[in-house]
């Protein structure tokens, strides 16, 4: 039974329409890809101003990242199926799926659920998934044809063969990164615990890819994992330092009862056995800040615990992170795991080789690993969702208001007209800020459809060169969300800007600041 369609259901429809005109009209991300031979789902090519903003987003990661001792590395993308093999994925990492009697589509099984119902099912049983889809009648999004009363398991791995070995693309950057374990145990001298992480490419063959990015076939992790002695793990000093912080926990016993997330301190998720231990309650608070950072509000953001049922065998605790999307609903962008001691036991036993730590008193111990994994797309696509805006009383008028410092473009330079006497001025000051700033030149076009066309990418500010300019040595910058202006020396545009674009100075000040000199 396909349920009608509410109002608000109308209404993201609407919204999902022209937010995918803005993202491929503004050059953010284009597809699916190859789009003139067709586009295969679950590819998507990223325009100028895409990949503008997912390098920014990919450099908050790094930022925070580093800045809580965590080193970057970078692995291989094709490796042996021994790898996966005692992983788990190349006999375990699949999703089910139904397949159309009629039209022969093959969905996965709980997207179809949660598309009519609204309810979490992915830990479902396989006669659980088909009697919910009896129970709701529910039929094929294609054609409307029934399901078979069946429930089929794919792989989600993509295969190649390297000098004739079977081998696989990653599926997940995680693996391959506890793999050098001891290489690492050796070049941190021996001393626990141990920070990596690492941003790149990954591969998922999905039955049905879905949702613009949320959900493809090849798309960017980042993943950082924690080695450290489980004996220590309610010794962790930096849990003192952030235990008052307070953040929305929705425990999966108040999922079950329909109860909204609660705001709490760290502490008190602890002190109510939401986590088991301080090292991993200052992971999911980290991974919560790293989200904060990246420019994600926090009243679109919640923390999900897993059920029971639906968490992995391997793991101890397992929280996602969800972002509200406006045209998704919430969606799940983050996954912070203990994986205990599961993947270096796993990978001993396969390889041959021990990856065991030794304490002061020369016992050896498996270390037990700490995981935040998250893609670098889906928050791009979030800031993309949260921050676009139509104003349909402005005649239409398209605004993406994203935090300043993530801005794709953070200047533009306009000369007012095409006067010689300006766009000289105006070539000099774009030479001696190109090599501070992510900016763009333009000169064609009125000046208010200049201004329209930055606002619509995000451009945080607008230096505009009048025939003032050329007398009084001084220049106009535009705000972006005031449209407000002010003038500004050129001697001192580069630090006034620098300040701005960092959140050092508000935009009044800066003007009366300069005027008052």
């Amino acid at each position: 039974m396909k349920s009608k369609k509410s109002n608000e259901d109308k209404e993201k429809e609407k919204f999902l329409k022209e937010f995918t005109s803005f993202v491929q009209d503004r050059g953010f991300i284009w597809g699916p890809s190859p789009e003139i031979y067709g586009g295969v789902a679950g590819f998507y090519t990223y325009g100028p101003m895409g990949r503008l903003l997912k390098l920014k987003v990919e450099e908050s990661v790094r930022k925070t990242f580093r800045a809580n001792d965590f080193w970057e590395i970078e692995t291989p993308i094709v490796l042996p199926d021994i790898v996966w093999k005692a992983s788990g994925h190349l006999d375990t990492f699949s999703d089910k799926s139904v397949e159309c009697s009629k039209c022969k589509g093959l969905f996965r099984v709980d997207n179809i659920i949660e598309d009519v119902t609204g309810d979490p099912c992915t830990h479902y049983s396989d006669q659980q998934f088909l009697n919910a889809i009896n129970k709701n009648n529910i039929k094929c999004p294609s054609c409307g044809g029934d399901f078979k009363y069946e429930i089929f398991v794919q792989n989600l791995m993509m295969k190649t063969k390297v000098a004739g070995k079977d081998s696989s693309l990653r599926p997940e950057t995680a693996t391959v990164t506890y793999l050098p374990f001891k290489r690492y145990y050796k070049f941190f001298r021996g001393k626990l615990p141990i920070g990596v992480f690492q941003i790149g490419k990954v591969f998922r063959n999905e039955i049905s890819p879905r949702q613009h990015v949320i959900r493809g076939r090849e798309f960017t992790q980042a993943e950082a994992q924690i080695f450290l002695d489980p004996d220590t793990k309610n010794e962790w000093e930096r849990y003192e330092e952030i235990k008052n912080e307070k953040l929305p926990f929705w425990s999966w016993q108040s999922q079950e009862s329909g109860k909204k997330p609660s705001v709490m301190t760290v502490e008190s998720a602890i002190k109510k056995k939401l986590f088991k231990t301080k090292s991993y309650a200052w992971c999911v608070w980290l991974a919560y800040t790293q989200f904060i950072n990246m420019g994600v509000p926090e009243n679109r953001m919640r923390l999900r615990q897993h059920n029971p049922d639906e968490k992995a065998f391997y793991a101890d605790d397992a929280w996602d992170i969800e972002i509200y999307f406006q045209s998704f609903g919430w969606t799940e962008c983050c996954g912070v795991h203990d994986r205990t001691d599961y993947d270096l036991t796993q990978h001993e036993k396969f390889s041959k080789e021990q990856l065991s730590a030794v304490k002061e008193d020369g016992t050896k111990f498996k270390p037990h690993i700490l995981e935040i994994a998250f893609g670098t797309d889906r928050p791009t696509l979030a800031l993309l969702d949260i921050f676009y805006e139509k104003k349909e009383k402005e005649h239409g008028k398209t605004l993406f208001q994203i935090p300043y410092h993530l801005a794709p473009v953070e200047l533009m330079i306009y000369p007012l007209s095409k006067k010689p006497e300006l766009t000289k001025i105006a070539k000099k000051i774009r030479k001696e800020l190109e090599t501070e700033f992510d900016l763009s030149y333009d000169e064609s076009g009125s000046i208010g459809k200049r201004y329209l066309r930055a606002a619509e990418l995000g451009v945080p500010y607008c230096v505009t060169i009048d025939f003032d300019s050329t007398k009084k040595k001084d220049v106009t910058i535009r705000d972006r969300d005031s449209e407000k202006q002010i003038r500004v020396k050129i001697s001192d545009l580069k630090e006034t800007l620098k300040k701005l674009i960092k959140g050092d100075l508000k935009f009044a000040r800066a003007g009366k600041e300069i005027k008052a000199k």
